[in-house]
């Protein structure tokens, strides 16, 4: 008897400790999961990954437009993270390093892909799981013309405001994914506004 209870209670604990592992999961800081991830945690792997695939692929659709390519690129992307984890040394955020390894793997598909056609809606399209179709509905209908606009922007215009507005980045984050000086930053911020503002107005 005494080992029966004994044994159920060694269960009921072994229960809590995993559920209080998986709700930690949801808690934990990016940072955490990456030094998790340099130990080889594959729980920790696929938490980072439910966290940031959702603006990581927008991000990439919007400089290679194409889905596929996209897809395979943030299968990439997560690919360098697990192998890398260890060499994240904390400079930035670790979403801006993401987006960051990001940048550089769509830039280079995007050079190796003579042929590539630009649709300007094709962002436009992308919903959020999150949202309802009449939520959907709305937010296309009431953002078509910035994104066309921002569309219409240089590849280097384009990029600050995206990483500005969409993901929320300061200008030395900026700086740090892009490559440029804080400075370039502030001058293509500067430049796109003021673009931007003439296409909506002219739209």
């Amino acid at each position: 008897m005494t080992i029966a209870l004994t044994h159920a209670k060694s269960a009921t604990l072994a229960a809590a400790r995993a559920a209080a592992y998986n709700s930690s999961d949801d808690a934990a800081s990016d940072e955490a999961l990456i030094k998790r991830i340099a130990a080889g945690d594959q729980l920790a792997m696929r938490t980072l990954f439910a966290r940031h695939r959702i603006p990581l692929y927008r991000w990439l659709l919007r400089i290679v437009r194409n889905e596929t390519v996209a897809e395979d690129l943030l299968s990439d992307v997560f690919l360098d993270v697990w192998r890398q984890a260890a060499s994240f040394q904390g400079r930035a955020s670790v979403s801006t390093w993401l987006l960051a390894i990001a940048r550089y793997k769509a830039l280079s598909a995007r050079r190796t892909r003579v042929d590539a056609e630009l649709d300007a809606r094709l962002a436009s399209t992308i919903a959020d799981p999150a949202d309802d179709p009449e939520a959907v509905l709305q937010k296309k209908n009431r953002s078509e013309v910035l994104r066309d606009s921002l569309a219409s922007l240089s590849p280097e215009h384009s990029e600050v405001i995206d990483l500005v507005y969409y993901h929320g980045k300061s200008v030395k984050e900026v700086a740090d994914i892009t490559g440029v000086g804080e400075a370039t930053v502030k001058t293509r911020m500067f430049y796109a506004r003021r673009k931007l503002a003439d296409l909506v107005a002219m739209a």
